[in-house]
């Protein structure tokens, strides 16, 4: 499974519109550290470091992330359709991004509205949950229900105000999700949240497996469980939030990817939070493949994702519900 990222990664930045082969790929990646003028296409160069390094590498990140945080709240929540966007957060970056575009503002302005507004909306998920005073986890599923329809009501009402030439386009594109506009900024922008993200999920992956039996036995193991929730929502919101603000909705991923790594590793989450993490690097990178490589025009990859994941989705769970049958 490390394996198979690195590879996918190769052959990521040798295919496209502007082929290359392995030899130039080295050859180019080698002498621009040691010594830039040897690379006798300057081209090359752009295409390789300006285009597809920053957007190989979100994939990656964004791939990997979304799958250990679908993977966290099904363990959470002791159920196999949940998804990283079960307590709103797509629907608060949708929101924020949408009227971002409404106010003309600047792509850098409507990724940290995107970011901001996911984090808003799962914070405003968890103080619904509080004032429910109800089961725990069944209150915040709920609470996430109610405000991401508020959320994706107050969206709709955005693209309705917004100019249909110009604005609602571009709030329409970025909702279906896309590495098209990736660039060095955004892949650093998202570093420090998605680091965070990924170490909190990976640090706290023993409490999720005592959290899977149940909340009477994880009390009785003397694991603190609303504290425990509290930081692995702030570790999943945090990872989505983060993925969502730089290349938009992209779905099925955190659904889909858990259930294979379940499937092949167990439902421990010593080993199936890596897994996810590995798998859905792998597995949205190859999307993103297709996406940039198999038409002349590139549709936006949450559609393929949810294309593709459906009949996915279907086959790992027909066939295999390891760690959900005992």
């Amino acid at each position: 499974m490390i394996v198979l990222p690195l590879v996918l990664a190769v052959v990521s930045f040798s295919v496209g519109k502007y082929p290359i082969s392995v030899s130039e790929l080295l050859h180019t990646l080698i002498y621009y550290y040691i010594d830039p003028s040897q690379i006798h296409d300057p081209n090359l160069q752009t295409v390789l470091f300006n285009i597809r390094l920053p957007r190989v590498l979100t994939a990656l990140i964004v791939g990997g992330g979304l799958s250990i945080a679908g993977a966290a709240y099904q363990g959470m929540f002791k159920n196999p359709m949940v998804s990283p966007d079960i307590l709103g957060a797509s629907a608060g970056a949708g929101m924020g991004a949408s009227l971002a575009f409404l106010l003309s503002m600047s792509i850098g302005m409507v990724q940290l509205f995107a970011f901001f507004g996911s984090l808003a909306a799962v914070f405003l998920t968890m103080t619904v949950n509080r004032k429910l005073s109800y089961d725990p986890l069944l209150g915040l599923v709920l609470g996430g229900i109610m405000v991401s329809t508020l959320l994706n009501s107050i969206t709709s009402g955005i693209k309705i105000l917004a100019d249909s030439s110009n604005k609602l386009p571009a709030i329409t594109f970025w909702l279906m999700g896309s590495f098209s506009g990736i660039t060095r900024a955004n892949l650093l922008s998202i570093l420090l949240p998605m680091g965070a993200g990924y170490a909190l999920l990976f640090i706290l992956r023993w409490k999720l497996n005592v959290l899977s039996f149940g909340e009477e036995e994880a009390r009785t193991m003397g694991v603190k469980t609303a504290a425990a929730r509290r930081w692995i929502i702030v570790g999943a919101t945090l990872i989505t939030a983060s993925a969502v603000s730089v290349c938009g909705m992209v779905g099925w991923v955190g659904l889909v990817i858990p259930h294979l790594a379940r499937a092949l590793v167990g439902p421990n989450f010593n080993r199936l939070i890596p897994a996810s993490a590995l798998l859905g690097a792998s597995y949205l990178l190859v999307v993103d493949n297709v996406a940039r490589c198999a038409w002349s025009v590139e549709p936006p990859i949450g559609i393929l994702t949810s294309v593709l994941g459906v009949p996915v989705f279907w086959v790992i769970f027909r066939h295999n519900t390891r760690g959900w049958k005992t």
